[in-house]
């Protein structure tokens, strides 16, 4: 077999839309240039007459208390006194609604609106620089770096203000070396709700109390990880919001007249607890405001804000404490916190309104002017207009200042929006795309697509003795590649990796195609007719077939973002509706039914068929009952879909919420009972099948995996469902047991599954031999029949999986002892090979096997039976396939090969999309399940690499199955041959026997074509899917629904491909490592006929 063609010639495909996406990505998702310059306390100068330090200017507040209290939503924050049934998280801070109607003039609370999207890193970032995110800052959450744009806590630290921090150590990350002290705890547990808590409230009252401290930030997260963990509604989150009220009041209690209190969520969450989004729900947190001495002019009024954007805080604050503001915010000063003009004479160092504006102005001014001579990014229309506002603006306020008159409602109200323009426009500049590079993407995605195509349908001729090689390609990639890197250092003075990436791509693929065209040109002037034929796969009839068509639609649907919502329903009625497809194209063909009797056949005139009518019917109904077996599989499947927030009225599946949330003691127990029976099925069905084709007698490794490894998982896996399961305060005297099991368990799962996969990889062979000489030397009695599959099966049934020898000499051996069984059993040295047929097929499935119950330690409890049902849908699909192939036999058209039809392959890989989404994934950031990074590690991680591999590996388990699981389309109707399907001519007079996988080795060269074939087919339909995601991102790149609903599905499409390629090749891979073992094992036995 040639490995390494098809190995490189894959490896170069996928490398091909790697580099589509890459560019593509670069240009579409948003960057902003950030300006590392910070402002100085003589950068803001105090609106006098004469310039003074700003920072020397007695500040209206001495101290500030900042609590941050994670995932704060408004819900959570507001009180109703008429409620009188509230929910677990209604009603929970009265605090906050008692100070406010009770003390006005101190105290306020607003919602507070963040920008998208809504993680942790990136809220900290936007209301301490007061700066906007892009789309793509949402990938550096758990890649925290310092911000090295001016910030709020610089700004402190540079003005000698002592900062003192306790809580989540993603501050220590983002702000290192920058506070007094610091009192980090591990935020990434979502399932420890009281550590980082309980560590702030040991120091947070003795902290208040001493005079070592100006600015207390406190960072609390359980109610962020308590939404993460059970949801909102929840008794834990009644406790915990509890909780959170009675730390307001012991904090409000310590406070001194010159100390401000802020108390914020810095997003908010939806109804399963998740964010990340920009959904009302995740974007709409709370901020409290209160101070013992008066901080507001009076009661609430209609002129001040209904919303407060979180970038405004910044602002806010650094004028209130005299700090200057940092350099790059474009947020816009909170005006009910700082008196009317005229009005300031009885706070202390206090700004005015209308003088808080103008500072504010001038910054955001200052900001705007050094940023567009930066980027230039800004359009010329806009950036005059907003310069000839301030220069009026300007104008202005020095003459109201300077004649000492007040200021008009106009100048105030032209101040703010002036500072909303701005914001507005860097909004929208930061909105622009590199149209270049997106381009550059799309034209290499269009090739790539185009390459692969024509790799599936030109396989034999890629893989033939006089295919067009790989040496011209790759010397053109590096010659392209150093002349992009050459003519960017003399044209510009510095080289763009995106570029050099772009032409090396791009030429490999013109250079592949040509030389393909050539190849195929000469193959149709050697063979004539014949290869002409063959050579009209660009035709349109051969195109536009149903399979592909429904790709086609598929992919078209993608620019539809009504579509993109419903997807996970949409998949699942193209699975139904190409699995019905199949008998009724066969029945349409008549080929489902044996044909009706003709008496020229019966004469001997007519060639009989291929097939016999038992074996039709017995066909015919075995695709007919897996047809009703999938179809039944895809209805259950759809009950364990999620749901978006644009989807309304519908209600997630409750198998998605782990155990340890369900509080119906009954209905946790049902799904415990339903999940362990799940996995139990899983592994006996596996185990079944190898047994069933005789992979059990030998004491390999893959054997000991099958036998040992396997039930070991499993139980592994249901010992730690059953502790997960248990609540936390069930079995006190149990406590440091059930910790010390939910930290074994699944690390013991770990283990084993590793072991299991070395074993596998080392020895795949599941074929047990022995000489009929060996039986006779431990007994004199009779020897058992001669094929032996496995034990308890029938000689006759034996006969069907036990694999008639290949080769001349086994063949031979074979006769000379079947001859001379009944009387002198030494006198021939017969073989008898067990699980033989199945070689290939045998190690691939337990692979598949043990990846699944890995992944399915990855997932909720619940998943247990949407991955029965996972497994159930391959099985249906594999046996469709089998028996529409041999009944395709009836009409004569078999011509030696072993291709797997696109019908086949488009079904697969919907099958991938639509268990996507059938284990309660969706392509949004909110619905990533974040709790899988702690499964095995309940005390978090130190670093982000693990955490964010075992997250990939929940969210794309359907596509990693099915990719592995892949080559069995290739190998799947040879397990299931029956006798005669494929002709027989081919193996001479014995060609009758079911020979099963063994005729891989008879044609290595028609195996390497078969397999790259359906691999690049495979391929084909994801990169199509990716295609179709890219375009609908491109073109809709100004839609309403651009960053909610088409960014999100390129990604997510994008790094399924990413997935599905790696262990495509990871499968294929296996499938060429087994071919060597096999080789090995042919040589030692038969040296001189081994191939």
């Amino acid at each position: 077999m040639k490995a390494l063609p098809v190995l490189v010639l894959l490896l170069w495909v996928c490398a091909l839309y790697f580099a589509g996406i890459y560019l593509f990505v670069s240009g579409f998702l948003l960057v902003r240039l950030e300006v590392n310059r910070t402002s100085t306390c003589g950068d803001v100068l105090h609106p006098a007459e004469e310039p003074v330090d700003f920072c020397r200017v007695p500040p209206r507040f001495r101290r500030v208390v900042l609590l941050v209290i994670d995932a704060l939503k408004f819900d959570f924050a507001r009180f109703d006194r008429s409620n009188t049934s509230p929910r677990p998280y209604e009603n929970k801070l009265p605090v906050l609604e008692e100070a406010a109607s009770s003390r006005p003039a101190h105290s306020r609370l607003f919602p507070f609106r963040a920008d998208p999207p809504t993680t942790t890193m990136q809220r900290i970032k936007g209301f301490t620089t007061g700066s906007l995110p892009t789309f793509v800052d949402v990938g550096n959450n758990f890649a925290s770096s310092a911000i090295l744009e001016d910030n709020l806590i610089h700004q402190f630290g540079q003005t000698g203000k002592r900062l003192v921090f306790m809580g989540d150590d993603t501050w220590e990350s983002l702000f290192p070396k920058k506070f007094h002290r610091s009192l980090p705890f591990p935020s990434f547990n979502v399932k420890d709700l009281h550590t980082v808590d309980n560590g702030i409230l040991q120091h947070l009252y003795t902290t208040m109390v001493g005079d070592d401290w100006d600015v207390l930030v406190a960072h609390f997260l359980g109610v962020d990880h308590c939404g993460h963990r059970f949801g909102p509604d929840h008794a834990a989150m009644a406790e915990k919001l509890t909780q959170m009220d009675g730390v307001i009041r012991s904090v409000m209690e310590r406070l001194q007249d010159d100390t401000l209190l802020v108390v914020m969520g810095d997003h908010g969450m939806t109804d399963t607890g998740d964010h990340g989004g920009e959904s009302q729900k995740e974007t709409d947190a709370a901020v409290f405001l209160y101070s013992p001495a008066p901080l507001f002019p009076g009661p609430p009024s209609q002129s001040e804000p209904g919303v407060v954007p979180q970038t405004d805080l910044v602002p806010t604050l650094a004028l209130l404490l005299g700090v200057p503001i940092p350099y790059s915010s474009v947020g816009q000063v909170l005006l009910p916190l700082f008196p009317p003009h005229g009005q300031t004479g009885g706070v202390v160092g206090g700004l005015s309104q209308l003088e808080a504006l103008w500072i504010n102005a001038k910054q955001v001014n200052r900001f705007l002017e050094t940023y567009s001579s930066m980027a230039e990014d800004i359009p010329p229309q806009s950036l005059s207009q907003l310069r000839a506002e301030f220069s009026r603006l300007s104008s202005e306020y020095l003459a109201t200042v300077g004649e000492g008159r007040s200021p008009s409602p106009e100048l105030m109200a032209s101040l703010q929006a002036y500072l909303t323009s701005v914001r507005d426009t860097c909004r929208a500049t930061w909105a622009q795309f590199n149209p270049l590079k997106m381009a550059a993407g799309l034209s290499i995605l269009t090739l790539a697509c185009l390459v692969c195509f024509i790799s599936s349908e030109l396989s034999h001729v890629l893989i033939g003795d006089n295919g067009p090689g790989f040496k011209a390609p790759v010397a053109v990639t590096l010659l392209a590649g150093l002349c992009a890197v050459v003519g960017q250092l003399i044209a510009r003075g510095f080289t763009e990796m995106s570029w050099c990436v772009a032409a090396a791509a791009f030429s490999s693929e013109l250079v592949f195609l040509w030389r393909a065209r050539r190849a195929r040109m000469a193959g149709i002037a050697k063979n004539g007719s014949k290869a002409l034929k063959c050579a009209g796969w660009l035709m349109p009839h051969r195109l536009l077939t149903p399979p592909l068509l429904v790709a086609l639609l598929r992919c078209a649907s993608l620019l539809s973002d009504s579509y993109v919502i419903a997807e996970g329903r949409v998949v699942t009625f193209l699975v139904f509706s190409l699995a019905l497809y199949i008998p009724i194209h066969l029945n349409w063909d008549h080929l489902l039914l044996p044909p009706s009797p003709d008496p020229l056949k019966s004469a001997g005139l007519v060639p009989p068929p291929a097939l016999s009518p038992s074996t039709v019917r017995k066909e015919s109904t075995t695709l007919l009952s897996c047809t009703g077996l999938l179809i039944g599989s895809v209805y259950l499947s759809l009950s364990f879909h999620g749901c978006r927030e644009e989807q309304g009225s519908c209600q997630p599946s409750p198998f998605l919420s782990p155990l340890s949330r369900l509080q119906n003691s009954r209905l946790k127990n049902l799904h415990y009972v339903l999940s362990v029976v799940s996995l139990g099925f899983c592994t006996y069905l596996l185990r079944s099948c190898l047994r069933h084709y005789g992979n059990l007698n030998s004491s390999g490794g893959t054997v000991l995996v099958a036998r040992c490894i396997l039930p070991l998982l499993s139980v592994c896996l249901g010992l730690h469902w059953a502790v997960s399961a248990t609540a936390e305060d069930s079995f006190r005297n149990l406590t440091e047991f059930i910790s010390l099991a939910q930290l074994a368990l699944p690390r013991a799962a770990f283990c084993l599954l590793g072991l299991g996969l070395v074993l596998i990889w080392l020895d795949p062979l599941t074929v047990f031999v022995k000489t009929r000489s060996e039986y006779s030397s431990r007994t004199s009695t009779l020897p058992p029949p001669r094929y032996r599959a496995s034990t308890g099966i029938s000689p006759q049934a034996e006969l069907r999986h036990l694999i008639p020898q290949i080769y001349q000499r086994m063949r031979r051996s074979l006769d000379e002892g079947e001859l001379s069984a009944g009387s002198e059993v030494e006198s021939g040295p017969a073989v008898e090979a067990y699980g033989l047929g199945t070689v290939y097929s045998a190690p691939l499935l337990l692979l598949c096997g043990l990846l699944g119950i890995g992944l399915l330690l990855l997932h909720p409890e619940g998943m247990a039976l949407s991955f029965f049902l996972l497994l159930l849908e391959m099985a249906a699909l594999l046996h469709i396939h089998a028996s529409s192939t041999t009944l395709s036999s009836l009409q004569g058209t078999f011509s030696g090969g072993y291709y797997v039809p696109w019908t086949t392959v488009v079904l697969w890989s919907l099958a991938a999309t639509q268990f996507f989404h059938a284990t309660g994934h969706l392509p949004t950031f909110p619905s990533i399940q974040w709790g899988a990074a702690f499964v095995g590690f309940p005390d978090g991680h130190t670093g982000t690499i693990l955490p964010a591999s075992l997250v990939t590996l929940n969210t794309f388990a359907a596509h990693i199955l099915f990719a592995v699981a892949c080559p069995l389309l290739l190998f799947w109707p040879l397990v299931r041959e029956v006798r005669g399907s494929r002709g027989g001519e081919a193996f001479g007079e014995e060609g009758e026997d079911a020979v099963m996988e063994m005729r891989l080795r008879e044609n290595p060269q028609q195996f390497s074509s078969a397999l790259l074939q359906l691999s690049a087919r495979y391929l084909f339909i994801h990169g199509a899917q990716v295609f179709a995601s890219v375009c609908a991102a491109a073109i809709l790149r100004r839609h309403l629904m651009v960053w909610k609903v088409f960014a999100p599905k390129l990604m997510f499409e994008a790094s399924g491909f990413l997935v599905s390629s790696v262990f495509l090749l990871v499968g294929v891979t296996f499938v060429l490592r087994v071919d060597v073992a096999v080789g090995r094992w042919f040589k030692r036995l038969i040296p001189d006929a081994s191939r």
